[in-house]
């Protein structure tokens, strides 16, 4: 097996293949981060499956949860395998199925309608808007900018990720609020969620604003971020509809597996169904 030092230009030739893979930014940005955190580990070392494995045992001596540390292997094994490593590739970490979900990091509807009002009453319109539209459709934050003012016109938004296209229904008074804002800001055509520039929101931007809310909102900082509004969407969905391979489809989700990690019960809720059970007397 040859041998290879990870250098500069070979993590450029990889943003390109996954550019030309049409992943999402965000995905890319990941991917890139755990790859140079591994070289910075490796201190100039060649790559070698010995040093892959140990640097997954560093991870997890460093306290890193199971979930981050097989994030990290993914895109360091996608890596040696663009790089003709494959023989340096490391298994990933075996995770039991989980019952349920952490509830201190769960966003309610209750606290969600906080947020609303939060943005309200200081006047971030575009922001209180964009939550609803988040919330109200199921859509990953980078997919806002498919929000443009022909769909709300149609009703319908059409995503495009991953080389995948899913239709997104907009709900009939969401429409006519997306309408009305992009009248007031005369927006006649294209993306409605911009910034006074003319530009689209960047995740960075949305998350701040998003953090901004939290003290007026009274709710607790770790559960306000733009994919725990999906996640609302996604049980509000199932509960009305019972039908998780339809909401598979709407998430845009290749695995229904996936589906299901949004829909597991926080912990109080799985510990009042065994509750339920009656098998202590």
């Amino acid at each position: 097996m040859r041998q290879q030092q990870l250098n500069t230009r070979g993590f450029d030739a990889y943003r390109t293949h996954l550019l030309r893979e049409e992943r999402a930014p965000s995905t890319i940005a990941n991917y890139l981060r755990a790859i140079q955190a591994f070289s910075a580990w490796l201190d100039g070392r060649a790559v070698t499956k010995e040093l892959a494995a140990a640097w997954k045992e560093h991870l997890l001596a460093r306290g890193q949860a199971p979930v981050t540390v097989n994030a990290k292997l993914s895109a360091l094994n996608g890596f040696l395998r663009f790089s003709g490593l494959d023989g340096c590739r490391v298994k990933l970490l075996k995770l039991q199925r989980r019952a349920f979900r952490d509830g201190s990091r769960e966003l309610t509807r209750d606290e969600y309608q906080r947020l609303l009002d939060a943005a309200r009453s200081r006047g971030q319109e575009r922001l209180e808007l964009l939550l609803e539209t988040i919330c109200a459709t199921g859509i990953r934050v980078s997919e806002a900018r498919y929000i443009t003012v022909e769909a709300a016109r149609r009703g319908r938004a059409d995503v495009s990720l991953k080389g995948k296209v899913r239709t997104i229904l907009l709900p009939g008074k969401l429409c006519r609020k997306l309408l009305k804002y992009a009248k007031k800001r005369k927006t006649a055509a294209g993306e409605i969620f911009l910034t006074r520039g003319g530009r689209g929101l960047s995740r960075r931007q949305i998350w701040r604003e998003m953090k901004g809310l939290c003290g007026q909102a009274g709710v607790e900082p770790s559960k306000v971020f733009p994919h725990n509004l999906r996640h609302l969407f996604a049980t509000a969905f199932y509960r009305a509809t019972r039908d998780i391979a339809r909401l598979a489809d709407v998430l845009g989700h290749s695995s229904i597996e996936t589906t299901r990690i949004y829909l597991l019960a926080t912990g109080a809720e799985h510990a009042r169904q065994l509750e339920r059970l009656g098998l202590v007397s």
